[in-house]
C-alpha cells in the first residue's frame, strides 16, 4: 500500500449501538472502493472486520478492526467497533485516535441508547460526528421519525446532507441538500441525475438554508456577504461546511442502504470532502513543559500504540497510530511509560486479520508491529534521544466480579501467565486476588466480557478455568463482653508435657480490628509466654467459631492464668490461648457481619423511581438523590455487597442500559439474623465438604 501525506489521510471511527451496521457499511466500503472483490456476510462469518473465532462463533463484533481502503487519491482508515456495552474498551481506544465518528442509527428504530452513549463518548474527545442512518430499505424504516429522533436526542445542529428519495423497498436514492441535487440508484448500482420529488422540495429549502447560514457563519467574510444577499458559490459553501463540522456547530446527516451498496460512496465522497485530515496534537516532553506537534514526516516522533492483540503467530501485535515523525522498520523508539527502548522490527498496515509489510508508517497513519516487550496500550512511542509522551487513553473501570478456578494442575501452573496476557490485550479487565477467601478474581465490563475472555483465553494460550460469583468476605465479631474465659492446656506424654493456663476478657471494640492488653501480676504467666499468648489468640481469630470467618472489633485482656517450670512453652501457651478465645468468642454472642459498599448510580429521571424500589430490595440505605445535567439523577446508597455482584446487568436491564454506576467499600455491619442462618449454615456445609 502507498505511503499518503497527511492531508490525504482520513481517521474515522465507526460507532453505534450493536445491530446497526457497522461491520456491513465497512464490507460495503470495501467492496465499492475494488479492495475486495466480494462483500463477506456478519451472520456467515465472512467479512473482514470480524475475523476473530469468537466473533465468528457469536455474529457480533468484540474487538475493533482496522480497515484502510484507497479512494480519489486519499487513504480513509475506518475503525469499526462493537456496539455492544460489554466491549466498550474498544471504543474508547477507537476514540482517542481518530479524527472523527460516524454514529449509524437503525431507520427503523431511530436514537437507541448506544447512540446515545456514542454521542457522548465523541463528545467528550471534541470529536467531529456525522449520524448516518442506515436500513433505509428495511421494512418498517422511516426517516422522518429516525431524524426526528435525532434532533430530539442531540438538538438543531444535526441538518440532513443527503435527504432519502423513497423507503422501505422503494428506497431508491437521495436528495444532496447542499447542492440541491436529487440522483437515483440504476439497476447496476451507478448514480443518475433526477428530479427532486415534489415532496422533497420544502424540506430541501429548509435544510438548504441551515446549511448555507451553518457554512457561512463559519467564516466572518461569507457572513458579511450572505448577510448582503451575494451569492455564494458551491465551492466557498463547502469550504465553509468543513470548518463547522469540524468544530461541531454542524452534526451533518447521511442515509444508506449498506448491503444494497446505497449510499455507500457518496458517504466515502462526504469523509473526503468535510471531514478533517489530521492535524495537531499536544504532548509532554521529558522536562514537563506541554508542547504542539504537528503531523511533519521529519519532526520529533510520536506515536500512541492504541490495541494489543497477542497473535497466535507473531505474538504481541501492537497497533499504533503516527503523530508526528516517521516511525520506520528496524529501528528503535524509546517508551517513556516504561523507562525504556523498544527495538521495532517489521511494520505492518493491517486490513481485519491481513498483515501488509511496509518500511515506515508516517504521521496520521495507523500501522502495527510484532513483538514489542515492554510496550502496553497507552503507551507513547518516541525518538531514544527526545522523547515526548502523549496523553493516554482514559478506559471505564470495570464493573463486574467473578472468582475463577483452573481444571487441572497444568492450568493452575499457566493461569497466572495466561491472565497476565488478557491484560495487555484488554486493559478494561483487572485481576485480583481476595486474601480472605483465597480466590483469584477476574473483572471486567459485564457477564459476556468475562465469559468471552475466558475463552479467549482457552483458545489462545490453552487454560481451562471456570468461573462463579467470588464468596463474600463476611467476617465475625462479638456482641457483648465475657470476663476469665479460663482454658487449660494440659499435656503428658513422657519426658517434657505440655502445659498452658490462661483468663482472658473479650470486649467489644467498635473501632479498631484487634487490640490485646494483658493486667498479669506477680509472674502468674511469665513475660516470655505472653507474645505467644497474643499470637495463639491472633491465629484462633483467623476463623471464627460461627462460620470460619476472620473475626474482627475485639479486644482481648490476658488477666490471669499459670505456669509449670518445666511443662511450659510458648506452644503450650499459644495452644491455650487459642482454645480460650475460640471458648470466649462462643459464649460472647458471636454474630455475622458483612461488606457494605456505598454505591452512586446515575439514571436519566424517568428511571428514578425503578431504581430506588430495587435498591429498597437490596437493603439499601439510600443516603441523597442529587440532579444533574441532562436530566440525569445520582442516587448515593449504602448497599451490602452480597446484594450488588450481579448490579451491572440489572442495572442495564432496568434502565434500558442508560444508568452508570460505581461503588466503593465502606465498612462492615451485622447481616440480619434470618440471612445470617443461611450464610453460616453454607459456610458450614462448605467446611465439611471440604475436610472430606
Amino acid at each position: 500500500m502507498k505511503q499518503y501525506p497527511p492531508e490525504r489521510i482520513r481517521n474515522i471511527g465507526l460507532f453505534s449501538h450493536g445491530g446497526t451496521g457497522k461491520t456491513s457499511l465497512t464490507e460495503a466500503l470495501l467492496y465499492a472502493t475494488r479492495t475486495i472483490s466480494r462483500m463477506g456476510r456478519v451472520e456467515e462469518g465472512t467479512t473482514v472486520s470480524d475475523w476473530d473465532p469468537d466473533e465468528h462463533k457469536r455474529r457480533i463484533s468484540i474487538s475493533l478492526s482496522i480497515i484502510p481502503l484507497e479512494w480519489r487519491e486519499h487513504k480513509v482508515n475506518l475503525i469499526d467497533t462493537p456496539g455492544y456495552f460489554d466491549f466498550v474498551g474498544e471504543v474508547h481506544s477507537a476514540m482517542r485516535i481518530v479524527d472523527a465518528a460516524l454514529i449509524l442509527m437503525d431507520a427503523t428504530v431511530g436514537v437507541e441508547v448506544g447512540t446515545e452513549h456514542m454521542w457522548e463518548l465523541a463528545e467528550a474527545h471534541r470529536l467531529p460526528r456525522a449520524l448516518v442512518i442506515n436500513k433505509m430499505d428495511r421494512e418498517h424504516a422511516n426517516f422522518t421519525k429516525a431524524f426526528a429522533s435525532a434532533r430530539t436526542a442531540f438538538g438543531n445542529r444535526v441538518v440532513p446532507m443527503h435527504l432519502p428519495i423513497g423507503q422501505e423497498k422503494s428506497f431508491q436514492g437521495f436528495v444532496d441538500v447542499l447542492s440541491g441535487q436529487a440522483y437515483r440508484y440504476t439497476e447496476n448500482g451507478a448514480l443518475e441525475s433526477t428530479a427532486v420529488p415534489d415532496e422533497l422540495v420544502s424540506s430541501l429549502d429548509e435544510f438548504r438554508t441551515q446549511l448555507i447560514e451553518a457554512a457561512c457563519e463559519s467564516d466572518e467574510e461569507l457572513t458579511l456577504r450572505y448577510l448582503e444577499g451575494d451569492e455564494i458559490s458551491t465551492d466557498e459553501l463547502r469550504a465553509g461546511l468543513r470548518i463547522a463540522i469540524a468544530s461541531g456547530a454542524v452534526v451533518p446527516v447521511f442515509v444508506s442502504a449498506t448491503t444494497a451498496l446505497k449510499g455507500v460512496l457518496p458517504l466515502l465522497d462526504a469523509i473526503i470532502d468535510f471531514f478533517p485530515a489530521p492535524g495537531p496534537t499536544s504532548a509532554t516532553r521529558a522536562d514537563g513543559q506541554r508542547i504542539e506537534l504537528t503531523p511533519d514526516p521529519s519532526g520529533p516522533l510520536a506515536a500512541i500504540v492504541f490495541k494489543t492483540f497477542a497473535d497466535p503467530f507473531v505474538g504481541k501485535l501492537s497497533y499504533f497510530r503516527v503523530y508526528s515523525g516517521t516511525l520506520r522498520t528496524d529501528s528503535h523508539a524509546a517508551v517513556p511509560q516504561r523507562g525504556e527502548t523498544e527495538r521495532i522490527g517489521q511494520l505492518f498496515v493491517v486490513r481485519g486479520k491481513e498483515q501488509i509489510p511496509v518500511g515506515q508508517i508516517g504521521p496520521g497513519d495507523i500501522g502495527a508491529v510484532a513483538k514489542l516487550q515492554v510496550t502496553r496500550t497507552g503507551d507513547t512511542l518516541t525518538d531514544p534521544g527526545r522523547p515526548i509522551t502523549l496523553a493516554g487513553i482514559e478506559f471505564p473501570e470495570p464493573v463486574f466480579t467473578v472468582a475463577v478456578f483452573p481444571r487441572t494442575k497444568t492450568d493452575l501452573d499457566k493461569m497466572g501467565t495466561a491472565l497476565q496476557r488478557l491484560l495487555e490485550e484488554d486493559p478494561t479487565l483487572r485481576v485480583g486476588r481476595e486474601n480472605q477467601t483465597g480466590e483469584t478474581l477476574l473483572s471486567g465490563l459485564g457477564e459476556s466480557h468475562i465469559q468471552i475472555a475466558l475463552d479467549r483465553m482457552a483458545r489462545k494460550f490453552g487454560v481451562q478455568v471456570d468461573w462463579s460469583l467470588p464468596r463474600i468476605p463476611y467476617r465475625e465479631t462479638i456482641s457483648v463482653p465475657v470476663r476469665r474465659v479460663e482454658y487449660k492446656h494440659k499435656k503428658q506424654t513422657g519426658g517434657h508435657g505440655q502445659y498452658g493456663h490462661v483468663f482472658l476478657d473479650l470486649e467489644p471494640l467498635p473501632d479498631a480490628d484487634f487490640e490485646f492488653h494483658e493486667t498479669i501480676v506477680g509472674g502468674v504467666v511469665p513475660k516470655q509466654f505472653i507474645p505467644a499468648v497474643e499470637k495463639g489468640v491472633r491465629e484462633a481469630m483467623e476463623e471464627g467459631v460461627l462460620a470460619g470467618y476472620p473475626v474482627v472489633n475485639v479486644k482481648v485482656t490476658l488477666v490471669d492464668g499459670s505456669y509449670h517450670s518445666v511443662d511450659s512453652s510458648e506452644l503450650s501457651f499459644k495452644i491455650a490461648a487459642a482454645q480460650a478465645f475460640r471458648k470466649g468468642q462462643a459464649a460472647a454472642k458471636p454474630i455475622l457481619l458483612e461488606p457494605i459498599m456505598r454505591l452512586w448510580v446515575t439514571v436519566p429521571d424517568t428511571y428514578t423511581g425503578d431504581v430506588m424500589s430495587d435498591l429498597n430490595g437490596k437493603r439499601a440505605q439510600v443516603l441523597g438523590m442529587t440532579p444533574g445535567e441532562n436530566g440525569r439523577t445520582t442516587i448515593e446508597a449504602l448497599v451490602p455487597l452480597a446484594e450488588l455482584q450481579r448490579y451491572a446487568t440489572e442495572l442495564r436491564s432496568l434502565t434500558q442500559g442508560r444508568g452508570t454506576f460505581r461503588t466503593e467499600f465502606s465498612h462492615y455491619q451485622p447481616v440480619p439474623q434470618h440471612l445470617a442462618e443461611s450464610i453460616i449454615q453454607q459456610s458450614r456445609a462448605r467446611q465439611a465438604a471440604v475436610a472430606s
